[in-house]
């Protein structure tokens, strides 16, 4: 079992496009949405949720925790809650402080990764991508790959691959 996740979205540029990539392969992910697209699409966040799919919140501008004072850090994460509606909550960049955490826990579960496919590096390429989801996924792994514009050229390049991989390896997909 793993559990495939996408962070950074929605965006019109490349969430439909994942969205029917994942329908082709009949697999339901989970989507860490920041607040301020799901504010400005609307109807993408809606259609991630009518083909089955699970959300969780990101933020509400994708901040960096250890930067940014615990109680801001928590009235941006309540801001997005404003739109998104889910119990689970990624920090962006995973960082996360201790208080932060404390903050946090008693309106979300807080889920972080153990596979980054690092696809929004413009220098890594494809074939890296592929390499780090072949050797670093387990049984219960969680996967991050980036519904964002910069990791759209190399997500559409190592997804379906991935994807394929992952099943003839004898995983098969659940939601958080």
């Amino acid at each position: 079992m793993v559990y495939l996740t996408f962070d950074d979205g929605p965006i019109p540029e490349l969430t439909p496009i994942l969205l029917d990539l994942l329908d082709e392969y009949g697999i339901k992910a989970t989507f860490f949405c920041v607040g301020e697209n799901v504010m400005r699409y609307p109807q993408l966040y809606e259609e991630i949720i009518a083909r089955g799919h699970r959300t969780g919140n990101h933020s509400f501008n994708h901040i960096k925790g250890f930067a940014t004072r615990s109680t801001e850090y928590f009235d941006n994460v309540a801001k997005a809650s404003q739109y998104i509606s889910s119990d689970l909550f990624r920090p962006p960049h995973g960082q996360i402080t201790r208080k932060q955490i404390e903050m946090l826990a008693p309106h979300y579960r807080i889920v972080m990764w153990d596979v980054i496919s690092y696809d929004y590096q413009q220098s890594i390429s494809p074939e890296n991508i592929l390499r780090i989801i072949r050797r670093k996924t387990r049984n219960g792994s969680i996967i991050v790959f980036h519904d964002s514009l910069k990791a759209r050229n190399n997500l559409l390049a190592t997804l379906p691959r991935s994807i394929e991989y992952l099943h003839a390896a004898g995983f098969r997909f659940a939601l958080l």
